[in-house]
């Protein structure tokens, strides 16, 4: 069997190169203190929507992983908001962290990670929603915003 790279292996390299850009940029800080403590703000949603998702995902005993077709098709709790809230919360998770670091231009590898998401993951889960729960995934697709 083939090893697939997780969508939180791209989330955690994404961030560690946020980080590492940090020290690259040094003193080039755009978002003063204290409005970089702002960012605590998506950090901590981002946190929560993960933790949401995936305790619905445990209860539901659906997959979590994207390459997997899944069991149970969930629309309550956070995916009233978005259609990929895990991959949104990563998205807030990253962002945030780039207004904590102080710098706008941190925030370019959040662009290079829903890309990879969009590319890679989100339209092959799509289609797998799609044959597997037919017309009631098309009606909400309708309803309920990719992202936000």
């Amino acid at each position: 069997m083939e090893r697939k790279i997780m969508p939180t292996t791209w989330f955690l390299g994404f961030l560690a190169i946020t980080i590492l850009l940090n020290f690259v940029i040094g003193e080039k800080r755009m978002i003063p203190f204290p409005y970089n403590q702002l960012g605590w703000i998506p950090v901590i949603l981002g946190i929560a929507f993960n933790l949401w998702t995936d305790n619905l995902f445990k209860k539901h005993q659906t997959t979590v992983k994207p390459y997997l077709k899944p069991s149970c098709f969930i629309i309550k709790g956070p995916f009233c908001i978005s259609r990929n809230p895990m991959y949104l919360g990563m998205l807030f998770i990253l962002a945030g962290t780039a207004i904590l670091l102080k710098s706008v231009l941190l925030i370019l590898p959040s662009f290079f990670f829903v890309f990879i998401m969009e590319s890679f993951y989100i339209r092959k889960e799509e289609l797998y929603l799609k044959e597997q729960f037919g017309e009631d995934f098309l009606k909400y697709k309708l309803k309920v915003r990719r992202w936000l």
